[in-house]
């Protein structure tokens, strides 16, 4: 897997089909595996997929109805029988813990290694989680219960040294670590030398924005403005608008509508009604308002770039 990458185990919606299995994703960043949505069989799309279910350090999930998230119990369950011992971290909506917890109990499974939950806020954006290298966070969608988006986003590389103008200008081995940050270093006979003169600017941040479940909704553009990926719900095509509407869904000329509002670079379809065999029509829907649409396909990988 490339550095920055979304592998979709799932692009269904509501019921399993032999087409499409409900949602799911695996996300590799910043030397993580994050798992976005766990819907029934996601632990066979890994296996499929041939990514080791003891790497993924994250789940996300982003509201409770069950193509979303009934998965998540027996893959707690499978991971802990094959036993793992690292923390899995869970963020996803307040009462998942409760339906964990009490699927635990009546089956008497004592899992062998520590859940740490964190809430999710359905009424404002809020960061869930970072590190050093990429912050996450939630953002509110309008479904017919609370739901939430997620936003991947690489923090700012570190600034490149140019080692000809170190020499040059004479600057210690000490003063890089200031000039990765952005500061100005201090030559030999301490003049100040500006950062632009001995760096080059560090690759550009990728973001990476995840729409579950949600009608067309225009609020969400300001937290995924400009991103590199953006995967949106297309459940329906646009002759069943009022259906979209009434359940709470999308359509893909919708989806496209917000990726061209939002000023995305590359929009993912998916989510797709069981009443669809085909997808072409979702792209040909799309095409004409945001060119560069792709459509999800099961066990592929799309690159943030």
């Amino acid at each position: 897997m490339n550095e920055f990458e979304v592998t979709v185990l799932g692009c269904g919606s509501a019921t399993p089909s032999l087409l499409r299995n409900p949602s799911a994703q695996l996300l590799k960043a910043a030397g993580h595996f994050f798992l976005i949505d766990c819907g029934e069989g996601t632990q066979v799309q890994l296996r499929k997929n041939n990514i080791k279910i003891q790497r993924i350090s994250h789940i996300f999930i982003s509201h409770l109805h069950g193509d979303h998230y009934l998965g998540l119990v027996g893959l707690i369950q499978t991971m802990h029988l094959l036993g793992r011992k690292n923390k899995l971290t869970i963020v996803g909506p307040a009462d998942l813990k409760e339906i964990i917890e009490i699927q635990n109990k009546y089956s008497e499974t004592f899992i062998s290694f520590d859940l740490e939950y964190i809430n999710t806020n359905p009424k404002k954006s809020e960061p869930v989680w970072e590190d050093e290298k990429i912050q996450i966070s939630s953002f509110p969608l309008r479904h017919r219960i609370d739901c939430t988006g997620f936003l991947f986003k690489e923090k700012p590389h570190p600034k490149s040294i140019i080692k000809k103008e170190l020499e040059k200008h004479r600057i210690s081995i000490s003063e890089i670590h200031k000039l990765r940050l952005g500061f100005d270093a201090l030559d030999e006979n301490g003049n100040r030398v500006a950062n632009e003169k001995l760096t080059t600017p560090g690759p550009p941040q990728k973001s990476y924005a995840y729409c579950s479940d949600t009608n067309y909704f225009e609020a969400i553009i300001p937290f995924i403005k400009k991103v590199n990926l953006l995967y949106h719900e297309a459940t329906f095509l646009e002759s069943e608008l009022e259906r979209a509407k009434k359940t709470h869904h999308s359509t893909a000329t919708q989806a496209a509508t917000i990726a061209q509002k939002a000023e995305i670079k590359q929009l993912l379809l998916g989510h797709f009604s069981a009443r669809y065999k085909h997808t072409e029509p979702f792209l040909l829907e799309a095409l004409p308002i945001f060119e560069n649409t792709w459509i999800a396909e099961e066990g592929r990988s799309y690159v943030v770039e």
